[in-house]
């Protein structure tokens, strides 16, 4: 059984409230859990997901809350919740992953000091970032 694509309002709406309102995305997720992975394109290819915006703005309690309903963890934000680990795995299979730009084109680098995650900016400067 194939099911309805999500409505676009929906989706842009969804990511746009995760760069900061925990009870608007917490409502939003319970009453549609398929949000949890979806993205939206702002423009030009500037795609994010609701995870993606929590990680460049520091809402460490949202990207939580998404990571436990599901939601795939990048390196984007590994690097703000200073999961230093995940972030080393990553680098070692590929080290141009340090110079990677998430959405808005906001630098990897951003992301570990939107956090104050200084061991994954340490990290990062090892890899000339």
């Amino acid at each position: 059984m194939t099911k309805a694509a999500l409505q676009q309002a929906m989706v842009q709406k969804f990511v746009a409230v995760a760069h900061g309102d925990l009870a608007q995305v917490q409502v939003m997720l319970a009453a549609e859990p398929a949000l949890v992975n979806a993205s939206w394109d702002w423009g030009g290819g500037d795609w994010e997901t609701a995870l993606g915006a929590a990680a460049h703005t520091g809402q460490t309690e949202i990207a939580a809350h998404l990571l436990a309903h599901g939601a795939r963890l990048d390196i984007f934000c590994a690097a703000m919740m200073g999961k230093l680990e995940i972030v080393q795995a990553m680098l070692a299979d590929d080290p141009q992953a340090a110079h990677l730009r998430g959405p808005h084109g906001i630098p990897l680098k951003q992301h570990a000091a939107i956090g104050q995650q200084q061991a994954v900016l340490d990290l990062l400067a090892s890899y000339g970032v």
